[in-house]
């Protein structure tokens, strides 16, 4: 059974939410005030933490900060009823996983909620194919485990979809993966027309971790279908 932290101050989505999440069977807490979403999101561990913008006691933005510096890496559904780009923005580049803009329809979240559970069931499949829960290929580190990644030994901070990209990639050397496959695997369900997605976020990746951008050494492009990890960087784990 999941379980689920909802950190939302209005009474009636919160209600809303738990009918719903309950009918994922999933076991679902509570908390009206952003201090203490935080204080129960640091005690115990939970598969899903949505969580609104606007809050008494601490912001979202806060919480979500404070969790990820403190290696928190539960997925995160942020929710905010502001339409301003740079509020969904800043959530994401601090480490939320998804958002959504109220109100919004009980069918999308259940689609975006079982969707990041897919993902991390991914992640999962990754590290148990692999038996591995660190990967290094020459001076490129990644700790599935910890949600770290380090070059040169230097922390490289990636949002959770760019770890997410690295991590399918890196666990399968020289398979390639069309664009399509990866909108899927990595952001859950199909966004018919959005494969520039996956090269925005590719092209991110890779200059947080390729020496040099023209000529990559770790994602590669495979030219008419899609991106694939170096296979001739041989893991070291």
């Amino acid at each position: 059974m999941k379980k689920v932290l909802i950190i939302e101050d209005d009474p009636d989505i919160v209600q809303l939410l738990i009918i719903h999440l309950q009918d994922l069977e999933c076991e679902v807490r509570s908390n009206r005030n952003g201090k203490d979403g935080l204080d129960e999101a640091l005690k115990n561990s939970y598969d899903l933490i949505i969580l609104d913008i606007m809050l008494p006691g601490m912001d979202g933005i806060e919480v979500c900060r404070v969790l990820r510096s403190k290696d928190i890496t539960t997925p995160i559904l942020m929710l905010t009823a502001k339409a301003e780009e740079i509020d969904r923005v800043l959530g994401l580049e601090l480490g939320a996983d998804d958002y959504m803009t109220k109100p919004f329809s009980v069918r999308e979240f259940i689609a975006r909620v079982k969707a990041i559970f897919r993902r991390t069931k991914m992640i999962e499949q990754s590290l148990t194919d692999n038996n591995q829960s660190i990967l290094v290929f020459d001076n490129l580190t990644i700790d599935i485990d910890k949600r770290k990644v380090l070059l040169d030994e230097e922390k490289v901070t990636l949002s959770p979809k760019e770890f997410e990209l690295l991590v399918l990639l890196a666990s399968n050397p020289g398979r390639s993966y069309d664009r399509s496959r990866l909108l899927n695997l990595i952001w859950g369900y199909d966004f018919e027309g959005y494969e520039h997605t996956v090269n925005s976020h590719i092209n991110r990746l890779r200059q947080k971790i390729e020496p040099d951008m023209t000529n990559p050494k770790f994602i590669l492009t495979t030219w008419g279908v899609g991106y694939q990890f170096n296979e001739e960087l041989e893991s070291a784990s």
